[in-house]
């Protein structure tokens, strides 16, 4: 049985232009003059050059609004839809408004050169030519090498290699010939302890390398014979087993604890090319006062281009147009119509980032003059969106993916919003500020005796924070402090 309804829905849909406004407010600043090159090339009606067109055909608008042009009965251009003032007229925005330079002609543009060095494995690899090995001991071992991840560690099995060896390489081998050469000769090679297959075996090859002193020699007894009473600090019975003082065993402590775990990242920091962030705002204290900038000096000036208002021009004159100027023209409008809309959306976006960052900086004012995170209030994004009156997902798209300069260091804008707490005054203080508070609170602890997740509960609500167990435990695990027992020293 077929059934007709009646509904009313009310819905609303971003334009393609909206869409494409909040993908550039997303962008941080890299991304950002990338995305305007790219239109640079893309439109030709888009120029990074100043246009003087806007001058010398400014005041023909009500001649070329009132004009349109016959191409037959079957085609007609609305010539009212093609205003060159449109595009070219700077009356309600003025042209260095689009052009989000914020730095002088002195300021000169400092890049960092970055090098190319040899890779890990090619590091290892090298040194294998100072070792005598016949062909087929080279390849295996060069077969091993390339089986050690970026920590410097082999974590695949002997067993595994010598069948790998066997299918891909047609090498026929024994696990006894594999061992002996990840034994004496890869865990012989430099940084000291690569080529070990777990953190004990890593941890064991370092202290043998060092020269032999009561301390080394109690660490390696720690390391082969109590490893798992080591590493989970049960200091009373190592003491008892191998009845030694507090300071002989701190000692052999302090021997292990200047080790490396993880050898190969000493090798890969070095040699690995680390990301530059480019800050999208900077932030500066002038007499007291804050100052905002955004950062916009590799964006160009964006204007109509002159090539193609000309056309339009030359569109208009023409007395008679055939079908083929028709369809230039309409090309023309096209692009002309895009480059208009890409120079607005730019503007939008200055706008859109300079009005969520200076709300910003006024509600958190008192922690960028003094740069105390203590003074950072509760934010939440909300707050910044009722003040600009913008919907929250465009201060989560500012804040999410840009950064800010600030006299006290360079940092994620989203790290500036937390959760409230109330403390025993009825005051809301920042979630940030009972993290900085815990974090000091097991800094000053007594090693020897550190302070449980039920001690730092009591210490914070002696301080007027009162906070649940299981809160402290997870801005613990945040802050990546590790529990009582594990932050225990001799």
């Amino acid at each position: 049985m077929l059934k007709q309804e009646l509904s009313l829905k009310l819905q609303q849909k971003l334009s393609p232009q909206q869409i494409q406004l909040m993908k550039l407010v997303q962008l941080p600043t890299v991304a950002f003059e990338q995305r305007v090159k790219e239109e640079l090339e893309e439109n030709p009606a888009l120029d990074d050059q100043a246009s003087d067109y806007d001058e010398d055909y400014g005041g023909e608008k009500d001649e070329w609004d009132n004009q349109t042009d016959d191409f037959g009965d079957e085609q007609v251009i609305d010539t009212s839809d093609i205003n060159i003032d449109d595009y070219l007229s700077d009356d309600d925005v003025p042209n260095y408004k689009t052009y989000t330079n914020n730095y002088s002609d002195d300021d000169d543009e400092k890049s960092v050169p970055y090098a190319q060095g040899e890779s890990f494995i090619e590091f290892l690899t090298s040194q294998l030519f100072t070792n005598r090995l016949t062909p087929d001991q080279f390849k295996i071992a060069e077969f091993i090498l390339g089986n050690i991840d970026d920590d410097g560690y082999m974590r695949r099995d002997i067993r595994s290699i010598v069948d790998d060896l066997a299918f891909s390489q047609n090498l026929y081998t024994s696990p006894e010939v594999v061992e002996n050469l990840l034994v004496n000769y890869i865990q012989r090679m430099d940084p000291v302890g690569v080529g070990a297959r777990n953190l004990q075996e890593c941890l064991l090859i370092q202290l043998e390398s060092k020269v032999e002193t009561e301390a080394i020699e109690l660490a390696e007894k720690l390391i082969t014979e109590s490893f798992d009473a080591f590493t989970k600090k049960h200091y009373s019975k190592l003491l008892a087993k191998y009845d030694v003082s507090d300071e002989e065993l701190r000692d052999a402590i302090s021997e292990i604890e200047k080790l490396n775990p993880k050898p190969g990242k000493s090798f890969s920091s070095s040699s690995k090319i680390v990301e530059q962030i480019t800050p999208d705002f900077t932030i500066n204290i002038n007499d007291g006062d804050l100052e905002l900038l955004l950062n916009g000096r590799n964006v160009p000036e964006l204007k109509i281009s002159n090539a193609f208002a000309e056309m339009l021009d030359t569109y208009k004159k023409t007395e008679n147009k055939s079908n083929e100027q028709k369809d230039a023209v309409m090309f023309v409008k096209q692009k002309l119509d895009s480059a208009k809309w890409f120079i607005d959306a730019v503007q939008q976006r200055r706008n859109t980032l300079l009005y969520t960052m200076e709300e910003i900086m006024k509600f958190q004012k008192d922690y960028f003059l003094t740069g105390d995170e203590t003074k950072i209030k509760p934010m939440i994004l909300k707050d910044i969106s009722d003040r600009i009156g913008m919907d929250i997902s465009t201060v989560s798209r500012v804040a999410n993916s840009k950064y800010v300069t600030t006299p006290y260091g360079t940092f994620l804008i989203k790290d500036l919003f937390s959760e409230s707490l109330t403390n025993d005054e009825g005051e809301e203080v920042s979630t940030r500020e009972i993290k900085r508070i815990l974090q000091d609170v097991i800094e000053d602890e007594d090693k020897r005796k550190p302070l449980t997740d039920e001690k730092l509960t009591e210490i914070l609500k002696e301080k007027g924070y009162p906070i649940a167990r299981r809160t402290i435990a997870k801005y613990r695990e945040q802050l990546n402090i590790p529990v009582a027992r594990l932050r225990k020293e001799i």
